[in-house]
């Protein structure tokens, strides 16, 4: 999930106790950003420390999903796990992002242990019976295409595999962390040092937390279908349609963050808080309703989508309490993380360590980042917000003055076009400049039958 719904970082819209309770002992980077989005492209930068964008558009047999840097590894990369298990540390992983499993693809490079959650939203997990789910129950009147074809949806196939689904412990969250428990017990006390990296595609879509916490945030009468996978936009929603959207996020999120706590007090059980590094983040948020808009979205990399949680806890307390304002970004977790650990960076990092930051408090020297998504990308500073299209096709600019409109809800493009200038030009010019820097190969070794 995104800062926007952290009331450690100021919006206490939604309950985060578990997450809130870590910052609290952590400290936090307020402006950090990712590098390249959605899923993929910024776990590639995260696991790497590497800048991707731009990225090239690399089709993979049997995933559907065509986007810019949407692809494994290059041979040439080096993974956090890789770095770490080369200096001594067992490396586990525990994860429900299913498009990481995808043919192909090669996330799990580096890691002595890895655990699949199986099921999350378009995983093909089950096939049938195909009358176990009836989808207009949670379609929304305008997407009634869907259910001409319903078992080509997404939204079936996840509600085909969480069919038999009975208490709030089979939902996927509650598998990944009670996995990651698990995993701490059996390797935390050996005497070796760890890293264990836990994903958890929730609070993604589909919105669908257990009921309890659905019910904590809506407070209006809505007899209406389960909307876990609403419309694009607003506009054919009523508001007592939107507010249900935004309940069953917002229980998701906390349902999620009871589950972090969960973790984290088994860490805690183990004598681990004394001797571990944690690191928390998120891929991206998504919009709930700004301008009219539900999902994240190429074209919608404002700060509801692009502004994320850093946080870093010390065991030494010694970061504790530190608010770090000024940019950063995913492609420097890595090198932050092996230099508080004492291991040399590979070569191909290209992000900067965070730790100078950490120690001194200081705010972060960076006056403009760029993220790139697609064909699209972000431009911003201290007083902007710039997305453009940076490819040929159909001309998009966005500019939203952050000072005054700290939420980015009014586009004023068209008040500055001077400024729409000067950001465009940056963008194309980081484009420009990063083809070479983002290109990789797939390293193949092809022997005749005698070897």
């Amino acid at each position: 999930w995104g800062a926007y719904w952290l009331d450690c970082y100021g919006h206490s819209q939604v309950r985060t106790p578990n997450v809130d309770a870590l910052a609290s002992k952590s400290a936090m980077f307020l402006d950090a950003h990712p590098e390249a989005l959605p899923t993929l492209p910024a776990r590639r930068a995260i696991y790497t420390g590497r800048r991707i964008f731009p990225s090239w558009l690399i089709q993979q047999r049997d995933d559907p999903v065509v986007i810019r840097g949407w692809h494994q590894f290059y041979t040439e990369d080096v993974t956090m796990a890789e770095a770490l298990r080369a200096a001594g540390y067992r490396c586990g992983w525990v994860t429900d992002v299913y498009h990481q499993f995808k043919p192909d693809k090669n996330f799990h490079r580096g890691f002595d242990s890895w655990r699949y959650i199986r099921g999350q939203e378009a995983d093909r997990l089950e096939s049938g019976p195909r009358h176990a789910v009836n989808l207009a129950d949670y379609v929304h009147r305008s997407q009634a295409g869907l259910l001409k074809r319903p078992e080509r949806s997404g939204p079936w196939q996840y509600l085909m595999n969480r069919r038999g689904w009975k208490s709030e412990d089979d939902w996927l969250a509650a598998q990944v962390f009670r996995e990651a428990s698990t995993w701490l017990e059996n390797n935390a006390r050996d005497g070796q040092p760890f890293y264990l990296h836990v994903e958890s595609f929730s609070p993604h879509e589909y919105w669908d937390p257990p009921q309890s916490y659905y019910r904590t945030y809506m407070k209006s009468d809505y007899p209406g279908p389960r909307l876990i996978s609403p419309p694009a936009t607003t506009q054919q929603m009523t508001p007592v349609e939107v507010e249900h959207v935004r309940a069953l996020y917002a229980g998701f999120v906390t349902f999620v963050d009871q589950w972090v706590g969960k973790l984290l007090n088994k860490t805690a059980s183990l004598g681990s808080m004394d001797n571990t590094v944690i690191l928390f983040t998120a891929d991206h948020g998504t919009m709930m309703g700004e301008q009219g808009q539900l999902h994240k979205g190429e074209t919608r990399i404002r700060r509801q989508v692009t502004q994320v949680p850093l946080i870093v806890y010390h065991p030494g307390g010694r970061w504790t309490g530190r608010r770090i304002q000024g940019f950063v970004q995913h492609t420097d977790i890595m090198p932050s993380a092996l230099d508080a650990l004492g291991v040399k960076r590979p070569a191909r990092v290209t992000g900067e360590s965070l730790v100078p930051l950490l120690e001194s408090g200081r705010t972060s020297p960076r006056e403009t980042i760029v993220i790139g998504w697609g064909e699209h990308g972000a431009v911003r500073t201290p007083e902007w917000c710039y997305i453009g299209r940076w490819s040929p096709g159909p001309a998009f600019n966005e500019l939203y003055d952050v000072r005054r409109d700290p939420d980015e809800l009014k586009n004023v493009a068209a008040q500055r076009p001077q400024v729409v200038k000067e950001l465009r030009a940056r963008l194309l010019e980081h484009v420009e400049g990063g083809w070479a820097l983002t290109r990789g190969t797939f390293a193949t070794t092809l022997k005749g039958p005698l070897g």
